[in-house]
């Protein structure tokens, strides 16, 4: 008996020491992050009055980073996206005797909370921040060559994910609904705002009236041995109208890349972590 309570007795010390060490080990909160880069393809569309009356088209180049992540807020259920997109085109007049080049670079950053979640499909409501920057040359101008494009909005967006046995679809849509974009007026050169100062009626409000605008996104992703392939539609239509002036951009692009899941982890959480080795801290 003597034997058997000091044996239980071990038992319960180790027993406790090793709960003791569970409580008080480190924790290691860390937040998911899906990650792809796409390479796109296709065709766009170029129509700025300022420019030109005619209609620009030819084909368009993109690269995308689109991360979505994880966050503890609303009881971990909000996603935070954010997506870079930088897209060119090179296109022709409708006889191909002038071009006009586009570029523009655009970040956005939008918030998701899940409305619906029933059996394999998810549906997100939400809305974020958008800023662009980009323009369009023309080769045929010489005194006002170029167009600057310039907006920064708040947009509405909704997304639907929907798994099918190894397949993933997403499908995204994105709006603004108020914001402020550049726009000179009619016969108003460059040269005049910029090197002499003359900029009044340059900045707008945007809103419905005067600048409609829609991103839709659809992606399937289609996981192969250790990488998961992620192909892709994006549609971008934007316009606006104002100052006797109107600007048409619409651009169709397919898209292929590599999508990557991941653990969002950085600062303390990192260094000095026994579960979490680091090969470079």
């Amino acid at each position: 008996m003597k034997k058997t309570a000091l044996l239980l007795s071990v038992w319960m010390g180790i027993l406790c020491t090793t709960i003791s060490q569970e409580n008080h080990s480190p924790i290691l909160p860390v937040d998911p992050v899906n990650q792809a880069t796409l390479l796109g393809v296709g065709k766009s569309f170029l129509n700025d009055t300022y420019l030109s009356p005619l209609k620009y088209s030819g084909i368009s180049i993109a690269l995308m980073h689109d991360r979505i992540k994880g966050t503890s807020y609303f009881n971990g259920n909000l996603l935070l996206q954010q997506q870079f997109l930088i897209q060119t085109a090179i296109t022709k007049n409708p006889t191909a005797s002038a071009s006009e080049y586009y570029g523009n670079l655009d970040y956005r950053l939008t918030g998701f909370y899940p409305l619906f979640a029933g059996g394999n499909l998810r549906i997100y409501g939400g809305g974020g921040l958008e800023a662009s920057l980009g323009g369009i040359y023309n080769t045929r101008n010489s005194n006002n060559p170029g167009s600057l494009k310039v907006s920064t909005n708040l947009n509405l967006s909704a997304m639907a994910i929907y798994n099918w046995k190894i397949f993933t679809f997403r499908w995204q849509l994105a709006t603004p609904f108020a914001g402020i974009f550049f726009s000179p007026e009619y016969g108003h050169s460059y040269y005049e705002i910029f090197q002499l100062g003359n900029n009044k009626g340059t900045v707008h409000f945007g809103s419905f009236h005067n600048q409609q605008a829609l991103r839709n996104y659809f992606s399937v992703d289609m996981p192969m041995q250790r990488m998961t392939i992620r192909a892709a539609y994006l549609g971008d239509y934007y316009k606006t109208d104002v100052n006797e002036l109107t600007t048409r951009i619409v651009t169709h692009q397919f898209m292929i890349g590599l999508a990557v899941e991941s653990l969002n982890i950085g600062g303390k959480r990192v260094r000095n972590n026994p579960s979490l080795p680091s090969v470079y801290y």
